[in-house]
This record gives C-alpha cells, sequence and structure tokens, in this order.
C-alpha cells in the first residue's frame, strides 16, 4: 500500500461503522472498501471505485458494441492492458494503469472527508439501554445525556404505548414518524432539539423527561438573549434568535412533548402552550421584494457567462474550471429566477432522484422538484433558460438534454458530487453582491437592498409575477409554487394595491 493510501485511507475499512446522514432515517454504510465504494457511487451519482476488464464492461453493458458506445475512453485503456482502474480524483472520474491507480481506500477517504456533512461515523449514536441502535444524529455526549429516563416518564406499559423506558429510544421513535418524510425537516428537527440539549447539559439539568414547565420557560427566555447570559448563566446562542427563529425553535420542542404525552410516554405535558399559536395563513403578506429593475440588472450580469460570447478580458483568459463555475453560478440563479423554487428543492437527492430535468420536443424543460410534505411537483421553465442549460450541460460533458434513466446530480459541486443548499445559496449571493457593488456609488439604496436579498426573494418575484402581472389563476399559481393552501398564493395579490386599485375601477367605473 502507497503512503497516500496510508494516511488516508486508514480507518475507513478497519471496522468503524460509517453513517449516511443524507437519507431519512439515516443508513450505516457497509463495513468493506468495495461495498462502501459501491454505495458510494449510488448515492452520489458518479462512479468511485472500479476495476475494468472487457468481461467486466460486456457483462455491464451487454453487448462489445454496447460497450464501446458507452464507454469509448475505457475500451482506448483496455486495447494496451488487461485492466484499467477508473477512480474519482478531484472532482471528475479518471482512468489509471493498475500499478499507478491510487487505493480504493484513498479515494473512499477522500470523498468521505468532501462530503463529511453527509457522512460521519457512528462513534456519534449507540445502543441504548433497551437494547436498540438510535442513530438521531445528535452529538454523542447529548446521545449519552439522553439514555436515561426522567420523573415524568411513565414506567406503566399498559399506557405506555412507545413500549420504551428511556428518551433516546423515544426520541428516535419521534424523529422517524414524524420527521422521516423530508431530511430537511429531519435536519431541522436535530438541530433544535441539540439547541435545547446543549442548554440543558450546560445547565446540569434533564433528561428531556425530567425537565419542568419552569424549566422550559426559562429556556424560552434564553433563546431571546442577545448574547448576554440567561437567567441561569449560560446564553443559547451567540445572539438573540428572530421572533420567528424563536417561534421555530419552540414549535419543534412543544411538538416532541405533545407527541411523547399523546403516546403515553410522559405522564404530563410541561410544554403545554408553550408556543405561540402561528399565524393562519390568511395573515400571510409577504414584504421580501427587490424592484424589478435591480433584479433585471441582475439577469444582465448573469448573462455575461451564460452567452457564448465572452465580454470581458478576465472571462476570455478564464480556465475551463472557472467557466464551468461561471455557467454554474448563472444556471443556478436562473432557476430561481423562473422555477421560485426554495433554495432546498435545488439540493440533490439521491434517494428520489430529484431535483431533475426533462426535456419534450426540442424547447420544452422541466423542473422537477420534492417540495415540503414529499410532494414532488413539475415546473415548466420559460424558453430563455434552455441555451444556459444547454451550455452548463456541454461544459459538464453531458449530452445536451438530459436522458430519462440520468441519475447525476443537477448542480456539481466544486470537488465532485453536488451543490448543497448553503453551496447554492451563496451561488445566488453572489450574484447579488456583485451587482450591489456595481450599483453602490449610483443607487445606494438599491445596493443595500441587494445585498439584504436572500433566493427566496426571488421565490417572492416569481410569486408576485405570476399572481399579480400576470393573472395566473391561483390553483396554477399555487401548484406551481409547492404552497399547501390556496391563501398563502393569493396573499401575493395583498402586496400590489396598485393593482388592486386598477382591477377595481375596472369593475365599478
Amino acid at each position: 500500500m502507497n503512503s497516500e493510501a496510508a494516511t488516508s485511507g486508514g480507518g475507513v475499512v478497519d471496522g468503524t461503522a460509517w453513517v449516511d446522514y443524507g437519507v431519512i432515517p439515516p443508513v450505516a454504510l457497509p463495513v468493506t472498501a468495495e461495498g462502501i465504494a459501491a454505495y458510494l457511487t449510488e448515492a452520489l451519482g458518479h462512479v468511485v471505485y472500479e476495476r475494468w476488464t472487457w468481461a467486466k464492461l460486456v457483462q455491464r453493458h451487454g453487448t462489445l458494441q454496447d460497450a464501446r458506445r458507452v464507454a469509448p475512453a475505457v475500451c482506448r485503456h483496455l486495447f494496451d492492458r488487461p485492466e484499467v482502474i477508473e477512480a474519482w480524483r478531484s472532482g471528475r472520474a479518471k482512468l489509471f494503469a493498475v500499478d499507478a491507480a491510487p487505493t480504493i481506500e484513498s479515494v473512499i477517504a477522500r470523498l468521505l472527508q468532501s462530503h463529511r456533512a453527509r457522512f460521519k461515523r457512528k462513534e456519534a449514536t449507540r445502543a441504548s439501554s433497551d437494547g436498540e441502535v438510535h442513530e438521531v444524529g445528535l452529538p454523542a455526549n447529548q446521545v449519552t445525556w439522553l439514555d436515561r429516563a426522567g420523573r415524568l416518564v411513565n414506567a406503566h406499559p399498559e399506557t405506555n404505548t412507545l413500549g420504551v423506558s428511556n428518551d433516546l429510544a423515544a426520541l428516535g421513535i419521534f424523529l422517524r414518524e414524524r420527521a422521516a418524510r423530508s431530511r430537511h425537516t429531519w435536519r431541522a428537527y436535530i438541530s433544535e432539539l441539540t439547541r435545547l440539549g446543549a442548554w440543558c447539559v450546560a445547565n446540569d439539568c434533564g433528561p428531556l423527561s425530567d425537565l419542568t414547565r419552569r424549566d422550559l420557560l426559562t429556556y424560552r427566555d434564553a433563546l431571546g438573549q442577545n448574547g448576554e447570559p440567561a437567567a441561569t448563566g449560560v446564553r443559547v446562542s451567540a445572539s438573540a434568535l428572530s421572533t420567528a427563529s424563536q417561534a421555530r425553535s419552540l414549535a419543534v420542542v412543544a411538538s416532541l412533548y405533545r407527541y411523547w404525552h399523546s403516546t403515553g410516554y410522559l405522564l404530563g405535558n410541561p410544554a403545554a402552550g408553550l408556543s405561540p399559536n402561528t399565524r393562519s395563513r390568511s395573515q400571510f403578506v409577504p414584504s421580501r421584494f427587490v424592484r424589478r429593475e435591480l433584479l433585471e440588472a441582475c439577469d444582465q450580469w448573469v448573462k455575461q457567462f451564460d452567452t457564448g460570447g465572452l465580454q470581458s478580458a478576465a472571462i476570455a483568459t478564464a480556465t475551463d474550471q472557472e467557466k464551468l463555475g461561471d455557467l454554474r453560478r448563472a444556471v443556478v440563479w436562473i432557476l430561481y429566477r423562473c422555477s421560485g423554487v426554495r433554495v432546498s428543492e435545488l439540493a440533490w437527492d439521491a434517494t428520489t432522484n430529484l431535483p431533475r430535468l426533462e426535456v419534450e420536443g426540442d424547447n420544452a424543460w422541466t423542473l422537477l422538484v420534492m417540495g415540503k410534505g414529499a410532494k414532488a411537483r413539475a415546473i415548466p421553465l420559460p424558453r430563455l433558460c434552455n441555451d444556459a442549460l444547454r451550455r452548463y450541460r456541454a461544459a459538464r460533458g453531458l449530452p445536451s438534454r438530459p436522458s430519462v434513466l440520468e441519475q447525476i446530480p443537477l448542480v456539481h459541486g466544486e470537488k465532485g458530487g453536488t451543490l448543497g443548499p448553503r453551496g447554492l445559496y451563496n451561488e445566488v449571493k453572489a450574484v447579488l453582491n456583485a451587482v450591489a457593488e456595481a450599483r453602490a456609488a449610483s443607487d445606494p439604496a438599491g445596493a443595500a437592498m441587494l445585498r439584504a436579498a436572500s433566493p427566496h426573494w426571488l421565490r417572492h418575484a416569481y410569486a408576485r409575477t405570476l399572481v399579480v402581472d400576470h393573472n395566473v389563476p391561483l390553483p396554477s399559481a399555487q401548484a406551481l409554487l409547492g404552497h399547501a393552501a390556496v391563501q398563502t398564493t393569493a396573499a401575493y395579490a395583498k402586496t400590489d394595491q396598485s393593482k388592486l386599485r386598477q382591477l377595481v375601477d375596472a369593475a365599478l367605473n
């Protein structure tokens, strides 16, 4: 084994288990290097480590003719040698002679490191005292802290319908039942419960089934502390959470205790009434909009990368990798602008093969995404997106139009794999900030608005264009936006009084 394998690959296949937290519920990876490579190939949508021979090529592709058509580079290498290694290196698949190839361990180690937000060692999970393994995704110290029962736990099996006797097991059941439909919901629940657990550990109280109503009220007050210690002497975060963030945090906590009490795990519900009633959909009024002229300025800025004619000397001298990055930024901007999707809905999910593109005919492109509540929806894209999508795919070495069976991330990552919600967010902010800087001297108010904007503001702009500017029927706009209630969609009509005045004048004059 070479030195690279000794430093990078050791520990990957030494029996230490890894867990994939990108699927719900989390899944333990195989223990062998070959098993991990096969799993990563399926999960990440690209080859990880393959040892090719003519026999394997024919077995995989059916015929030698099909193998030459699908994998011409592999075939060329096999003309000179009996075997060739295809491994994922530096963000793409590369071919190596057997004696010059990296080890499978080193390839796996690099991939697990580059996707460390998704794949983690299993030390952070453990079997609770009831004998069941619970991969809830909490920090290791909190997992140990949860593996016990507090004063409120119902010890009578006749009425404790969960059939468990410790918080770790009860929390695992709650998460699988209430948050397993969406990895984003799971992540949000874990984040808020980790926040509560950290506060409890710091204040030497708990477990969760031992907290009193007074404890939870103190925690509620601590959420609003502006970087100062709460009454207990420990602050929850470096700065105060916004009112909306506090409400979301308390809603998760209240949901947990309500579930535990309703299923008989707890004798009482100390969180009853802890979370304020959320606003009804009829009261929702979107307010975060970027002026149309500013969005159009962003569109024009993006076009310098999206068009075939490279307009500046800096772009003309850019490397292929830099040009690919520019094309990716243009596509990310265009997709958010022209589809109104939520930030997380453009993040690749290998379990659903979404988001992805479909093409009918020559110009009918459709974006397929998975929305809230695990509800898939199809969003027709305007024709102005077509050329940008084709150029981006060509730069990635993909066919100009996707096949029906394609399982490749819609947006690529810097080191292979895919771009997650944070990376997608940063791409949009890069456009907003670049245009803000260009307009800072001539339009300081507009520049400030662009700096304050986020990708979700583009969703508001898309919804307003549908509902206000073009009078798209509310049920159709609701379907495009993925709103659970039509009242949410209708709220955008309230944002433009001048439009309402025109409608009233037309009807009554």
